[in-house]
């Protein structure tokens, strides 16, 4: 057996010699025919470049295949890493929007406490949501005051801090709020602060339609919607929410008052705005002119100096 191995082992060592031998004298013919500098030479160059060169398109589209997988992967790290960036910056601004809801909401009860009113004309009496009187068609609560504290029908109501509805429907001990989601509200609204003027239009929708908006381009989801007081339905500047835009594409507004936990009230005391049907003193009465008399010749005009005056 090991005489074998040895006459195998001997058979190999020359045929590795002549392997190696050709290899070299292979790639010295190729220096010396891409070295030598003659006209014939070039030409033969150019025909075997030609003819070997566009026979290996298949062998490098392996390679350009991998090279283009590897600037995909790259590419893709790269967004990879900029979509978590942008989500570390999305929670960030979810963390600061909840704080300044939270201080918002700290605000308001600080003033309500305090009895800060805006306007000194605003009172308001509170009231405690006794019940839940909506349906699919219609949406309202029930508050425990009514025309025995002095509530009257179109007063507005407030929660903590938004616009919640108005009173429509005043008992002895009860009034009944519709919401501003109801398909019964008209709110006039001014969107700030491009202060364009809308109605907020309820549709059974937690976020009501705005309509009748003057130039939707200029409105921008986020602005601050505040109640306008035209038509005298609202007292002006009651926050109502901010803009955003629906599903359907609509500009819409998100409420600032809580719907979901609707426990206290505050109903607005606000007294219809006086109208001026007289001009007042400011414009001055128009006078009449007096009548021309008639003169006979020769006769003079006395003047209120006392002066005669020659006709």
């Amino acid at each position: 057996m090991a005489t074998g191995r040895d006459e195998q082992h001997d058979f190999s060592r020359p045929i590795r010699r002549i392997l190696i031998g050709a290899l070299v004298l292979l790639l010295l013919g190729v220096f010396v025919l891409w070295r030598v500098d003659s006209p014939r030479m070039e030409r033969l160059r150019a025909d075997l470049v030609d003819t070997v060169v566009p026979s290996f398109d298949w062998a490098m589209r392996p390679v350009t295949s991998a090279v283009g997988m590897v600037e995909d992967v790259r590419s893709f790290t790269r967004l990879y890493e900029q979509n978590q960036e942008l989500r570390r910056e999305l929670q960030q601004m979810k963390a600061w929007r909840e704080a300044a809801l939270q201080l918002e909401q700290k605000n308001a009860k600080l003033l309500d406490l305090n009895n800060v009113q805006l306007d000194p004309q605003l009172t308001h009496v509170t009231g405690v949501v006794m019940a839940d009187s909506g349906s699919p068609f219609r949406q309202s609560v029930l508050l425990n005051v009514g025309r025995r504290d002095g509530i009257r029908d179109g007063w507005a109501t407030m929660d903590g801090l938004g616009l919640v509805g108005r009173i429509s429907g005043v008992g002895d001990g009860t009034s009944r709020v519709i919401l501003l989601t109801d398909t019964n509200s008209r709110v006039p609204v001014t969107v700030q602060p491009s202060g364009q003027d809308a109605i907020l239009t309820g549709d059974n929708n937690p976020l009501p339609l705005m309509e009748f908006l003057e130039d939707p381009d200029d409105a921008r989801p986020g602005d601050r919607v505040v109640t306008s007081g035209d038509g005298g339905v609202f007292p002006a500047g009651l926050l109502v929410g901010e803009l955003a835009q629906g599903p359907d594409r609509r500009l819409r507004v998100r409420l600032s008052a809580d719907y979901e936990r609707l426990e206290f009230l505050r109903v607005l005391r606000s007294e219809p705005i006086e109208r001026i049907d007289d001009p007042g003193t400011l414009i001055m009465p128009r006078m009449e002119a007096a009548p021309e008399t008639a003169r006979t010749p020769g006769e003079t005009l006395q003047l209120p100096e006392g002066r005669p005056a020659d006709g």
